[in-house]
């Protein structure tokens, strides 16, 4: 009987050191990437990538801005050619 309880504890001893090893392991994944998180946010703050990002956006908006002038002057120079057109034949 005393073999049973000499291999039962030897076997949670092993079983408490492997899900200690786990344990580590899973706390320094949580470290790291709690640390990986605050370096982005970090890296996110900053005034050069927040001026770039703007930057980025404006340029977007320009480009948007500047599709929607020319094809409003491709249709004004469609209605004076129409109305050219319509002047001639009076």
């Amino acid at each position: 009987m005393s073999g049973f309880f000499k291999k039962a504890f030897h076997d949670m001893a092993e079983s408490a050191k492997a899900q200690h090893e786990v344990d580590k392991a899973n706390f320094e994944a949580v470290r790291a990437e709690a640390k990986a998180d605050f370096e982005e946010a970090k890296a996110a703050r900053s005034p050069a990538r927040r001026k770039a990002e703007e930057q980025a956006e404006r340029e977007k908006q320009l480009a948007r801005a500047n599709e929607r002038i020319a094809a409003a002057c491709r249709r004004l120079d469609a209605v004076q050619a129409e109305n050219a057109a319509c002047r001639k034949e009076e």
